[in-house]
């Protein structure tokens, strides 16, 4: 037998790269049959703190708590085979009562005349990171390795050795008990026996690597490492050396197939999309591992949506796959009954039901294809098997952080050889690595789907600018992944047939800008329907922006985050064609009139919200020509790298200036140099064509401060109706413009205007000097008052009021019947009678 030596010395070492070192436990026991310690190692010294003569003599479980009260060294071995299968892991007692976690095996060693001894060795995992003891393939990999233990004394004879010895030399423990490596090896022994007497004098741990031709494998090589250890006895002195070896054959095979993977594996998280990084998987195992190979995943993970499936009983309703990737060696992969993207049936008794429960992988060897199996549940794949020759079968979970997100499915036809361990253990090791990227890409799916179902509660779905205007809006998120931003635009109807127009900017982009955005459009469209003047609604917002920031502040006495926004809000009244409108911080809109001439109107600009500088908003009044253009757009839109704002605004009038172009062109024509390029900020455009109501359907007296104004104002009401063919409407009409009117002569002493307008709604307008606004109450039953409002507020679909120059409008609205259509009328009566 031939023999080929490499040497490694120093101490035991635990590394993510395969190699003799790692091979090699922390050797910290040798123990009889009844559990007493008969050997100690320096390196057990250094692991736990005892010395030889504090231990040896004694029973494992002064360092071994585990070990407790078993009768046996076996009994001890038998129970945790059973409690934790074999190899585990368990803890040791330090000398100072501290507890550290290691990795356990344990040898059964037999000596001449049937003595037995047993090897425990452990590797302390206490200092290594979840990633080192479980996210390596090596771990596992040297845990299910056998390894050779020969013990030998002083003279370098074996006193005792394990079977798994002989598959590594190919010496049979009957042979090698009694003898020196000299009396066995005709080559090298004489460097061993080297090594070894330097162990016992030293004490140092010393690490072989040799290549053998075994008798029984003369055709294959076989890589073997071997560690040496002195063993100790209670008077400190060296009883032998114990020697332990592992074939590391299949370990460099596959390692040498794991390099393939490190070289190849990096594209697995190229791609967010979790088909593709599915199909990526496939491709990269096949051929290297399989001959085919599919991937299904449970049918909510590409879209990132519904709750994630655990592992565990299935219940009653089991999950549902999809088919996400597939790869073989043959071509149209006839060995998948399903193509990618179709449900994949999962039969109730079967390695794929098994894996789903206990989450472990599963390897079948060699695959029973013949009638009266598993298969027999789905006859599709059970043809298809057979067809072409599947043999060989690995069912491994896709996981992340407790969730499956579906099984990778190996299979060998052409290919002779059945899977073994190190095949399923490379599998593992592909698919976790797969998983992290599908895991990525579940993630930012998930993301994505919320993010655009923010967009869609956030942003109008429907721009509504009734008989006021005619709108259209363009957004472009700079952060395109998740499609949401900081930009938010709203039309929103009024009282009275007008509407406000709102463009605002919260500071940054992505998610958190679009949460921030979500709550002050919430808070605009609150404050709007209070119908409050803008400059009056910036200040109010203003205020709710900085209470935001107050709010978000981790601790009370933690300055308030900055929140950070612009906003303009404009009120337009198709009824007058004035719009008032005030800006804090925010671009000045563009007006461009029917002919085409624009401007930037000159408005005060108050600061952006949330700073708390206190300075006052100022609204401008604009009286708009009918089929003006109003532009209300973000920085984002006029401010770039290339260029400064006055030259954006000037772009942007010049895109603008072209009368006749429809609002969704002029749109695209304004937006469109900002598109295909990466944009540093959000872009929001929102356009407004105005319109104004026919003097026909607005009809408007001063009625006089005495008794006959509640009279003349039915009749005048009454009048109208008539006049627009809503005489259906006259009796509910009538009674909310007397109460209206009524409450005006008791609360107020000047003079008193009625406004009726027909637009969408019939609206009944009272405009008196009182400044306060009137609230709903409840009378008692012995107030003679009180009752006018609640009259009115049952009369109408809805009513209000707003505060005005000089005093306040209360307002109510009545449905107009559908078959209704308003027709021209002549002259109004200019004073009821």
């Amino acid at each position: 037998m031939s023999m080929t030596l490499t040497s490694h010395p120093g101490a035991v070492t635990l590394g993510k790269q395969l190699n003799a070192s790692d091979m090699s436990d922390t050797v910290i026991a040798l123990l009889d049959e009844r559990g007493t310690v008969t050997g100690w190692t320096q390196a057990a010294e250094q692991l736990v703190g005892h010395r030889a003569r504090d231990v040896v003599g004694r029973s494992a479980a002064l360092v071994l708590p585990s070990f407790g009260r078993a009768s046996t060294t076996a009994a001890f071995v038998e129970r945790c085979s059973v409690q934790n299968g074999w190899p585990g892991t368990t803890t040791v007692r330090h000398r100072d009562s501290r507890v550290l976690d290691v990795g356990l095996r344990i040898s059964a060693l037999r000596g001449q005349g049937g003595a037995e001894q047993w090897l425990v060795s452990v590797a302390d995992t206490g200092g290594l990171s979840e990633e080192a003891t479980a996210g390596s393939v090596w771990g596992p990999l040297l845990s299910r390795a056998p390894i050779g233990v020969v013990v030998r004394d002083r003279e370098l004879r074996c006193t005792f050795v394990n079977d798994a010895a002989e598959q590594h030399d190919g010496v049979s423990a009957d042979r090698r008990l009694g003898h020196r490596l000299a009396e066995l090896y005709d080559t090298k022994a004489e460097v061993l026996e080297a090594v070894m007497r330097h162990v016992l004098c030293s004490g140092t741990t010393r690490v072989h690597e040799y290549q053998t031709c075994l008798p029984m494998s003369l055709d294959r090589e076989h890589l073997s490492a071997v560690s040496f250890h002195r063993l100790l006895g209670a008077d400190g002195q060296a009883l032998g050396v114990c020697v332990i070896s592992v074939d590391m054959t299949e370990s460099r095979q596959a390692r040498e197939r794991l390099a393939v993977l490190d070289q190849t594996s990096a594209r697995l998280g190229s791609t967010l999309d979790v088909m593709q990084a599915s199909q990526e998987l496939a491709d990269l195992a096949v051929p290297l591992l399989a001959d085919y190979i599919a991937l299904d995943l449970e049918q909510s993970v590409p879209f990132g949506e519904g709750p994630p499936v655990r592992i565990g009983p299935l219940g009653e309703r089991p999950p549902v796959f999809r088919r996400a990737g597939l790869a073989s060696i043959h071509p149209g992969v006839p060995e998948s009954p399903w193509v990618r993207g179709e449900p994949v049936p999962v039969p109730p008794i079967s390695p794929f039901t098994e894996v789903l429960r206990t989450g472990r992988s599963h390897l079948d060897p060699v695959l029973d294809t013949t009638p009266g199996t598993w298969l027999d549940q789905a006859p599709a794949l059970a043809r298809r098997a057979r067809e072409n020759g599947v043999h060989s079968l690995m069912v491994v979970p896709i996981r992340a952080r407790c969730v499956l997100l579906g099984v990778a499915i190996f299979i060998r036809t052409e290919d002779p050889l059945p899977f073994q361990e190190i095949d399923l253990l490379l599998a593992e090791e592909l698919v976790a690595r797969a998983a992290q990227s599908l895991d990525n890409a579940r993630q930012y799916a998930r993301e994505h789907t919320a993010s655009l179902a923010l967009q869609r509660d956030l942003l109008p779905r429907r721009l509504t600018g009734g008989t006021a205007v005619e709108a259209a809006s363009r957004y472009l998120p700079a952060d395109v992944d998740h499609g949401v931003g900081g930009d938010w635009f709203d039309v929103i109807p009024l009282p009275g047939a007008r509407v406000a127009l709102v463009v605002g900017d919260v500071v940054g982009h992505g998610l958190h800008a679009a949460a921030a955005m979500g709550r002050l459009r919430t808070a605009v469209r609150t404050l709007a329907d209070m119908d409050l003047p803008p400059d009056e609604l910036l200040t109010r917002l203003d205020f709710t922006v900085q209470r935001l920031g107050e709010e978000d502040a981790e601790t009370p006495h933690q300055a308030p985050a900055a929140v950070g926004a612009t906003c303009l809000y404009a009120v337009y009244d198709p009824a007058t064609r004035r719009c008032s409108m005030a800006r804090a911080g925010h671009p000045p809109p563009a007006i461009v009139d029917p002919r085409g001439r624009v401007t930037f109107p000159d408005l005060p600009c108050g600061p952006p919200l949330g700073i708390g500088l206190g300075d006052p908003f100022e609204a401008v009044e604009l009286e708009l020509s009918e089929g003006s253009l109003l532009a209300l757009y973000t920085d984002g839109l006029i401010e770039s790298r290339d260029h400064d704002i006055d030259e954006g605004m000037r772009r942007l009038g010049a895109a603008l200036a072209q009368p006749g172009r429809s609002l969704e062109d002029l749109c695209d024509i304004a937006t469109e140099p900002l598109s295909g390029r990466a944009a540093c900020d959000d872009v929001t455009l929102l356009l407004v064509r105005t319109r104004s109501l026919s003097p026909a359907r607005v009809a408007s007296w001063t009625l006089p401060r005495d008794r006959s104004a509640v009279r003349r104002a039915r009749h005048a009401a009454a009048f109208q109706l008539a006049e627009w063919g809503l005489e259906g409407l006259a009796d509910s009409t009538e009674l909310i413009v007397s109460e209206l009117v009524t409450n005006a002569l008791r609360h107020s002493a000047g003079p008193i205007d009625l406004r009726l307008i027909q637009h969408q709604v019939l609206t009944c307008e009272v405009t008196d000097t009182e400044a306060c606004l009137p609230r709903l109450r409840r009378a008692h039953i012995a107030e003679e008052n009180g009752r006018g409002l609640f009259l009115v507020a049952r009369m109408s679909r809805r009513w209000g009021s707003r505060s005005v120059s000089g005093g306040k409008v209360v307002w109510a609205e009545v449905d107009l019947p559908y078959a209704s259509r308003p027709r021209q009328v002549g002259a109004l009566p200019a004073q009821p009678r």
